[in-house]
């Protein structure tokens, strides 16, 4: 793990270094300095969707029966969770992370991977990322971002991202013979969040007047609500956006 240790080291010096230079006056709500070439990746990003997500999310949720698309969910929080454990334990959190080891052994043991049997239990997911990591360490949100593929984010939470996939344990446990189920379980559990919540993220896309602004304006709210820093705010990203 030398290499995710070092990788950590990194991240957090150049998560403060970048999200520094370019955090505004507290006052403002939404900064995006690079709102030109976020809208361009956007325009991608909903171009990749109408012609490559959205089609296969849709064969995929039927054509698979729905205890195997469970299955590959389950399987992708299994696999994610020695990451969440390692935040927690950064976060200071050892109550969550005490937590989350429970739930690896529960579902390791009685569910194989591919069943939820710890929240059956009342052993819920808490998941946990590195963006979260940093958010409790002080570094700043930073400005916001979309990337290629990935979608909304910020400059702390794309850093973020970078080291949960370079640090994950899970990575250094597999054998490289089945080093692609991480990723193969991920991209099922996408398609699964796609074909479920279609209608909504449908008219997100294709309906709103600025789906740019509006997909901004959801991935903050939400992404800072989570972190707690806007108790007041609740939102549910699977309602009906638009609903009157």
């Amino acid at each position: 793990m030398k290499y995710g240790v070092s990788t950590v080291g990194v991240a957090v010096g150049l998560a403060f270094g970048l999200a520094a230079c370019t955090t505004p006056d507290e006052s403002v709500e939404i900064f995006d300095p690079y709102e030109e070439r976020n809208r361009k990746v956007h325009d991608f990003n909903v171009s990749l969707d109408r012609n490559l997500v959205r089609p296969v999310a849709r064969a995929y949720g039927e054509v698979l029966p729905g205890e195997i698309r469970a299955g590959v969910s389950n399987m992708k929080d299994f696999v994610s969770t020695p990451s969440y454990i390692l935040n927690d334990v950064f976060q200071g959190s050892f109550e969550d992370a005490a937590h989350n080891t429970l739930r690896l052994a529960f579902n390791g043991v009685f569910g194989f991977g591919l069943l939820d049997s710890a929240s059956a239990a009342g052993v819920e997911r808490r998941p946990s990322d590195f963006g979260q990591t940093l958010h409790v360490w002080g570094a700043p949100e930073g400005a916001y971002i979309e990337s290629p593929f990935i979608g909304p984010s910020t400059e702390r939470d794309t850093i973020g991202t970078v080291v949960d996939i370079v640090t994950n344990p899970t990575a250094y446990a597999l054998d490289r013979s089945i080093i692609w189920v991480s990723p193969g379980v991920t991209a099922g559990d996408v398609l699964q969040q796609r074909y479920e919540f279609g209608d909504t993220v449908d008219s997100l896309l294709d309906d709103s007047a600025d789906s740019y602004a509006q997909t901004r304006s959801i991935y903050l709210q939400n992404r800072r609500f989570e972190l707690g820093q806007d108790d007041e705010f609740e939102f549910d990203p699977y309602e009906d956006l638009f609903d009157e």
